[in-house]
């Protein structure tokens, strides 16, 4: 028996998705659930999926093992503990919730249910993320000093729309969540390299002038399209993040890292590793770049000498470790970085 699982949520971002739980060959069964029955019929009838779902709450009343959420943003806390209390696991889009209460009650249903859960983060496997844990574990970095990660993109780049899509007639009035209360694509990075948590904040915002009124009365009261926070760490180093929704910049999900013995610098123009002794800069772009990977394979297997246009694994980098996905997922979507 196969695992079945409910995916909540038929729109844009879901749709880079769905192929990928449809294929894997652990996977039984997909239900596609959706509240909006001319996108649930869309979605099933392009991905060719006989079962659907018209709620969450019907979802969760059926045999389903897991519950996947690509609902909007700030459903996912309260969604989340309810599929749990239900017996089912869960895989969320970000964030895991836009309050502490929202996450104190996500840890105690996990606890209290036993199910799993699982926050999917795109960031986590970003190229240089992932290149940077690998160094953090052979003790490159030495002790971790200063870390900075940010998110970068502005209302101009494809925002307004996705707002629309997500919030209907009074977009708006969702439209203008505060930075802060999605940060996860920057924190994720620094902390899934070394474990540390943040354990205390100062933050400050820009307030948005914006004609287009997205900050000036919404629905958290938020006026704030930047914002910036400096943190104390576990490990005793400090760490910035920003999360900027109105800025000149093409956007970027990027990090740096420096610690006593070694760091990794990442910008707009390339990553690099750099050593104290200053005469040791490492270029990382073609190591990170998102070019693809043939397919893993034995030596005389066919599949070892096709290359990514020719559709085997889509925008990855040499870092991924692509010997560890189904040979089902050679040539299916990808996205965010070879995240998905």
């Amino acid at each position: 028996m196969g695992l079945k699982f409910g995916i909540v949520g038929t729109g844009a971002f879901a749709q880079a998705f769905i192929p990928l739980f449809k294929a894997h060959p652990l996977v039984e069964r997909v239900v596609l659930c959706d509240l909006d029955a001319e996108k649930l019929a869309r979605s099933a009838e392009r991905f060719e999926i006989r079962d659907t779902s018209s709620s969450l709450d019907d979802l969760c009343g059926t045999d389903v093992d897991s519950v996947c959420l690509f609902t909007q943003n700030w459903l996912h806390g309260p969604q989340a503990v309810e599929a749990m209390n239900a017996g089912k696991h869960v895989y969320s889009a970000v964030p895991p919730g836009i309050s502490v209460e929202e996450i104190e009650k996500l840890v105690t249903a996990a606890k209290v249910t036993g199910a799993v859960y699982m926050l999917g983060e795109t960031s986590y496997y970003y190229p240089g993320v992932l290149y940077c844990r690998e160094q953090f574990a052979r003790g490159a970095f030495g002790r971790i000093v200063y870390g900075q990660a940010e998110y970068y993109h502005d209302w101009d780049h494809g925002l307004y729309d996705v707002a629309r899509w997500r919030g209907g007639e009074h977009w708006r009035e969702t439209a203008g969540i505060p930075p802060m209360y999605y940060p996860t694509h920057s924190t994720s990075q620094i902390i899934s390299v070394t474990g540390a948590r943040m354990t205390r904040v100062s933050c400050q915002g820009f307030r948005d002038r914006h004609e287009d009124g997205i900050y000036a009365a919404n629905d958290w009261d938020n006026p704030f399209s930047n914002q910036s926070a400096l943190y104390s760490m576990s490990d005793g180093s400090v760490c910035r993040i920003n999360e900027f929704r109105r800025v000149g910049h093409p956007g970027c999900v990027r990090m740096s890292l420096q610690g006593t013995e070694g760091g990794f610098e990442q910008s707009a123009v390339g990553a690099a590793w750099v050593r104290k002794d200053g005469n040791r800069v490492e270029n990382l772009d073609s190591l990170l770049a998102c070019t693809g990977q043939p397919a893993p394979g034995q030596e005389n297997d066919p599949m070892r000498k096709v290359t990514a246009s020719d559709g085997t694994h889509l925008g990855v980098s040499t870092v991924h470790l692509v010997d560890r996905l189904p040979a089902a997922f050679a040539g299916l979507p990808n996205g965010h970085a070879g995240s998905h």
